[in-house]
């Protein structure tokens, strides 16, 4: 009897797991938008996360008889192998022989006469859900293209590997600029095709104008659905650890602080030259992906997170303020550019921060505008 009740419960826990759909994106379902692309002269806004399996869109497309004219490359190019911030240059697959034009380099947006040659526009990234991972600066551009001579966009979309919560502050619109385009928080609570709705309902393209939007919708996924990316979304984010401290990590990048390019633990470790910071040591160094990488060549202190519970913790002040108490010399542990006020979406943390100002007030500082994004997100959910 025993083995029978056995067998019952494990008969029964098989039947939920078949009865849960089985996660698919957007581009795994390619019945539901190859009939769009049929006979068309398609442009596809990929990457190296631009996946069915393990081959790549462009090429799973090309074998089912899908004519590709251009591959338009996002920051880090259409192998995801350059550097941040690295300019890319146009250049042709030399598998496909297929035509790239950079959407990083002179030119963020497809041209008119770029998508003259073109009937729809596809994009597939794999977004990581934060304000200021730049493939939803791209995002906006192209969608903006294609609104500018009402060009046919399909987006595939992805699930948010952050997309459990909603957290930080708003932009401040006088703050926009590529690393931060859209009056919404550091982490934004939406897939790419969710952003997409939002991007075209709330008027946030030139000209109030509307893009020709279709979205195909992840099918079996939740906000709460944990996910682990098959490809790495760009090189210094090698791992979900990376990708869930990202957020919090980020703010570094407008400091003397390394975030551990130039490391095999990138967005993992934080540490510049000061001892104060914590007895964990590394020492970054040039190597690809991470061309010149900040505190080159010196040894780092402050702390290993690789075994933080990332996704329990979410977004924190906390790593930015204490290191900030800790620096030898405080005026000089914010960069002179003062691109953290781009990455946070104003100059309040900055301020709040010589203004010796704790986590929890600067939290309230940035609940309004928070409670305000929360209550239009609603609008654009694809997904419980």
């Amino acid at each position: 009897m025993k083995h029978f009740i056995i067998t019952l419960c494990l008969l029964s826990q098989l039947a939920v797991a078949q009865s849960k759909p089985a996660l698919q994106t957007g581009a795994e379902q390619t019945n539901l938008y190859l009939p769009s692309l049929r006979g068309k002269r398609v442009g596809m806004v990929v990457n190296q996360t631009s996946v069915i399996g393990r081959r790549h869109l462009v090429d799973s497309l090309k074998s089912l008889g899908m004519t590709i004219k251009t591959i338009f490359a996002p920051e880090h190019g259409f192998r995801g192998q350059a550097s941040a911030g690295d300019k890319i240059a146009d250049s042709r697959d030399p598998r496909t022989g297929i035509s790239i034009i950079s959407l990083y380099g002179k030119n963020v947006r497809p041209t008119p006469q770029q998508l003259d040659s073109l009937d729809v526009v596809l994009f597939d990234i794999q977004d990581v859900g934060v304000r200021f991972y730049t493939y939803i600066s791209t995002l906006h551009y192209v969608m903006e293209a294609c609104a500018g001579v009402n060009k046919p966009l399909i987006v595939l979309d992805r699930p948010n590997p952050n997309g459990h919560y909603v957290d930080g502050p708003v932009l401040d619109p006088k703050f926009k600029s590529f690393v931060g385009m859209h009056p919404i928080p550091i982490v934004h609570g939406l897939t790419v095709g969710e952003l997409a709705r939002m991007i075209n309902g709330e008027g946030w393209l030139a000209g109030s104008k509307n893009c020709p939007l279709t979205v195909i919708p992840v099918k079996g996924y939740t906000h709460q659905t944990a996910y682990d990316l098959p490809v790495s979304p760009s090189p210094n984010l090698p791992n979900r650890q990376a990708i869930l401290l990202y957020p919090s990590l980020c703010l570094f990048e407008g400091t003397v602080v390394s975030v551990g390019r130039g490391t095999d633990k990138q967005f993992q470790v934080i540490g510049s030259p000061n001892p104060k910071n914590g007895s964990f040591q590394f020492t970054p160094v040039d190597k690809p992906g991470a061309v010149n990488p900040p505190n080159e060549g010196q040894v780092c202190y402050g702390l290993d997170l690789t075994k933080t519970d990332a996704r329990k913790q979410g977004f924190t002040l906390k790593y930015v303020i204490d290191f900030y108490n800790k620096a030898a010399d405080k005026d000089k542990f914010i960069l002179g550019t003062n691109f953290i006020d781009k990455l946070y979406g104003s100059d309040q943390l900055r301020l709040q921060l010589k203004a010796g100002v704790s986590e929890a007030d600067i939290r309230k500082s940035w609940q309004p505008a928070l409670d305000a994004y929360k209550t239009i997100r609603k609008k654009y959910l694809l997904y419980p």
